[in-house]
């Protein structure tokens, strides 16, 4: 979880920073793809707060009415963060770089601004938000990429598009997608801006924020979908799961294994339920030091597993 929280506080911090660097570029220039990328970083400094919450609430200690404790928070509010970046960022930017489109609308790239007695192009501070805002985005990325490498060596996944499918830490998911695709629709932004500038047509301005919001609100609909598998109680992965039935169904003394099943209910918690039929000439306490034993050998082999539950059939 701490890996979690330095992700999401280093984008929180990033994000916030370049939106009202963002916000004063639009003020100076009126540039649509400036304007697009305000909403961007606004939406996303939201998010981060929400995944905040989401970290906080989760790990509260179970009680009665949660005795598995809180760790769906995460998977809620992470859920809520995609909601958000389709509505506010995505179909914002979306939808004022769609009426720059039709309207020809003119963006002022062409004014002039003035800072300690020296005059200079506005179109300038474009640049300057747009290639800063490169570097705060990068720096948080990094840290996200670092948790999702952690995440990748733990479970010996292949790369980052297997974590993306299955990965149960979502904080660290939706930062690394939502530091992803800053940088990206910065890029969008940057190109935008040049060639608006250097070709003097605002068709490119408008382009990039209208592209900018397709981006954020693909990237959104995936992200949504990652969290609605894991809200909805998604069990482990099937190679993994086959592991962990094979360490039961082979242990010895064990004659079936009725019935097997996994759930998440929190980042990296994996609950494993069994019905098991044993040895018929087993007494009670053999059968009950063997479950026991059972239960410590799955959670060695699969250290997402924190709870157990074995059921012997007759």
């Amino acid at each position: 979880m701490a890996s979690s929280k330095s992700v999401v506080l280093a984008a929180l911090f990033a994000n916030a920073a370049i939106a009202v660097l963002k916000f004063v570029g639009f003020t100076l220039t009126g540039s649509p793809a400036m304007l697009s990328e305000t909403y961007h970083s606004l939406s996303d400094t939201g998010n981060q707060v929400f995944l905040l919450i989401g970290l906080r609430y989760g790990g509260r200690e179970r009680t009665r009415a949660h005795p598995f404790g809180y760790g769906k928070a995460q998977f809620f509010y992470a859920f809520l963060v995609s909601v958000l970046l389709f509505g506010i960022a995505g179909w914002e930017s979306f939808n004022h770089g769609y009426h720059a489109l039709t309207s020809h609308s003119s963006a002022a790239l062409s004014g002039t601004v003035t800072l300690f007695s020296q005059t200079f192009p506005a179109v300038w501070v474009n640049y300057g938000v747009l290639l800063g805002g490169i570097a705060f985005e990068s720096y948080a990325l990094r840290q996200a990429i670092l948790g999702m490498r952690a995440d990748i060596r733990r479970h010996d996944w292949s790369g980052f598009g297997e974590a993306f499918r299955k990965t149960s830490n979502v904080t660290t998911l939706t930062a690394f997608t939502e530091d992803l695709i800053a940088v990206a629709g910065l890029v969008f932004a940057l190109v935008g801006v040049f060639l608006t500038d250097f070709t003097g047509n605002p068709v490119y301005d408008a382009a990039a924020a209208l592209l900018i919001g397709v981006l954020l609100m693909g990237f959104a609909v995936a992200l949504a979908w990652e969290n609605k598998r894991l809200l909805l109680g998604e069990s482990l992965q099937k190679e993994e799961e086959d592991e962990l039935r094979a360490i039961v169904a082979d242990w010895a003394g064990v004659e079936e294994v009725v019935d097997f099943r996994t759930v998440f209910f929190g980042p990296n918690q994996v609950l494993v339920t069994a019905d098991v039929s044993f040895d018929s000439s087993w007494d009670t306490e053999r059968i009950d030091d063997a479950i026991t034993a059972i239960e410590d050998d799955l959670q060695a082999a699969n250290t997402d597993v924190k709870k157990v539950y074995i059921e012997p059939e007759v």
